[in-house]
């Protein structure tokens, strides 16, 4: 009122103070608002330019990645969170330039997403409504509305990979999670209804596509889920608690008012219920999927998830990482795959391992020779499973997907090679995730010898009592330090020793075991053992292994693999 009071003091505005007006209505349209009004816009290159909703909890704008990228997202996310954690984005798979791109609210009423060119990357369908301003409310939800108050548009109906409490997931809606970490585009895997009006979670890659929750084994009733709503909804509360038309449903393990919460499709296929903390980092809060490796697609084609005891992938023996880095490209044979019955083949068996799907063929209380000569008769199949339950269960393979090895399993794979293909002694399934550099040096800390190190104190005890199926160790790792420059050493220690088994090797095991054992000792034992340590000790408690994966991990000692010819059995 007073800036209005001097304006118009005698009602004759001159020019200068009718222009300041308008410039202080525009920047206070555009900085540091929940809303945007009509004609205005917000900009790339001011870091100003956003909207953030009243209670502070969600800002609105333009979000990088940070690096050398000049790639921005028009973006919702969460302000305190120690990464301004995105939860909705306009432009996922077509980023803008970080020089003269814009948003602007068109007079027309339409919401559009600008290149430095002019070029519109995205838009609202809402051309030609009253549409009068943008804003960011307390839900995190992105509306347009008109002079009344009435919503016309709302980010709430085109979710990306993330649900806010109050949002609804619907028949038209669904979740898609980012390709990868660190890259926003949309990913293999969806949170939908689907046409039985299930809630599901789907693998949609590159060449096939896959069911893997709930239970693709069991039916809808058989997954406590019903069919008979064809309403289609679902949606978290502000308590914690999700609830569905196919009456699915769970709870927070935190629930309660007062907790800032998503639900988000995450890129390696899980769906997870988050819960924000006070230092602003994220705690998961529940879980779809416990075992991990259950996910279709995890590790591509060809590829098998392991237990190790954290969820990694392997390459079967025969078989090569296609891109390293890059588990969604799977692994490619080391050997020319032809079709021809007339052609010589061997297989070669991994014990407890399947890959799911894409039979050719299925049958029961049959015999192991049978179930071979099955593969053998078919030019496009790839391997056979042989399970021991009943009297002999078959499936013979044309796609090697959604591989994974689990001690329980009662069964094989026999996958299949060309007779004279030479195929290394198979190895132990060891998981990876990380691109091994071509040299690493030897771990060498004071002394050729870790163990005679006094200083760090490294001991191995040696014990008996421990009995897998292939012998008895148990191998006790202390590792203990008195001061801080000795636990930097540790730590250096434990990285180092990461990045060797990961990476394959196997010569630090000498380095680190008690002389008083001669040698005799297990070298894959030991590593799994050193594994699990290591995992047990992580610094992020969501990392640590469950007691569960501890076990299976154990039980991973015993004999994995064997050469089986089919004139010689």
């Amino acid at each position: 009122m007073k800036l209005q009071a001097v304006i118009f003091l005698n009602n004759i505005p001159s020019l200068l103070t009718v222009i300041i007006f308008l410039f202080l209505s525009f920047q206070t349209s555009t900085s540091f608002q929940n809303f945007l009004k009509r004609g205005s816009y917000l900009s790339v290159e001011d870091s100003s330019h956003v909207l953030t909703s009243p209670n502070k909890t969600f800002t609105c704008g333009f979000y990088d990645l940070g690096g050398d990228e000049n790639a921005y997202w028009f973006s919702v996310w969460f302000t305190s969170s120690r990464d301004r954690t995105v939860v909705w984005m306009a432009n996922r798979d077509r980023p803008a330039n970080g020089q003269g791109s814009r948003v602007s609210l068109r007079r027309n009423g339409a919401m559009v997403l600008t290149d430095v060119d002019g070029t519109v990357i995205w838009m609202t369908n809402t051309t030609s409504t009253r549409a009068d301003r943008a804003e960011l409310l307390d839900s995190g939800n992105l509306v347009l509305k008109d002079m009344e108050g009435k919503i016309l548009w709302q980010s709430f109906d085109f979710p990306t990979d993330t649900l806010l409490p109050s949002q609804y997931l619907t028949k038209n809606t669904k979740l898609i999670s980012r390709l990868r970490s660190g890259n926003f585009g949309s990913g293999y895997y969806t949170f939908y209804f689907d046409n039985d009006n299930v809630l599901r979670l789907i693998y949609d890659g590159p060449d096939t596509s896959s069911v893997y929750w709930p239970n693709p084994d069991s039916d809808a009733f058989g997954n406590e889920r019903t069919i008979y709503n064809n309403s289609r909804i679902a949606v978290l509360d502000d308590m914690g608690n999700f609830s569905s038309s196919d009456i699915f449903q769970f709870s927070a393990i935190d629930m309660g008012f007062g907790i800032k919460r998503r639900l988000t499709m995450d890129y390696d296929g899980n769906l997870r219920l988050y819960s924000l903390n006070v230092t602003g980092s994220w705690m998961v809060s529940w879980e779809a999927l416990r075992e991990k490796c259950n996910v279709h697609g995890i590790c591509g084609r060809n590829g098998i998830c392991v237990y190790t005891p954290e969820p990694k992938c392997s390459c079967p023996p025969g078989y090569a990482v296609t891109e390293p880095g890059n588990w969604n490209k799977g692994c490619k044979p080391k050997f020319n795959r032809t079709c021809s019955n007339t052609q010589k083949v061997k297989f070669i068996k991994l014990l407890h391992v399947d890959f799911y799907g894409y039979d050719l063929n299925y049958s029961e209380t049959t015999s192991m020779d049978s179930c071979m000569k099955s593969c053998l008769d078919d030019c496009q199949c790839e391997a056979f499973s042989y399970r021991l339950t009943g009297q002999g269960v078959c499936f013979t393979k044309s796609v090697l997907l959604n591989g994974k090895r689990t001690p329980n399993f009662p069964g094989s794979i026999y996958l299949k090679f060309p007779a004279n293909f030479e195929v290394s002694e198979p190895a132990r399934l060891v998981g990876t995730d990380l691109v091994c550099p071509p040299t690493v040096s030897k771990i060498v800390i004071g002394s050729s010898s870790m163990y005679e190190t006094a200083i760090k104190r490294v001991r191995w005890v040696y014990l008996y009592g421990f009995a897998i199926a292939i012998g008895a160790i148990e191998v006790i790792f202390f590792v203990s330090g008195d001061g801080d420059e000795e636990e930097t050493e540790l730590k250096r220690f434990v990285r180092e020793v990461e990045t060797k088994i990961q990476c394959k090797e196997d010569s630090w095991i000498e380095d680190v075991a008690d002389p008083r054992m001669n040698g005799k000792f297990s070298k894959n034992q030991i590593a799994t053992l050193v594994r699990i340590g290591i995992s047990c000790v992580e610094g992020d408690r969501s990392k640590r292994p469950t007691m569960d994966s501890v076990v299976q991990a154990l039980l991973e000692c015993e004999a994995e693999s064997e050469v089986v010819r089919p004139d010689k059995r």
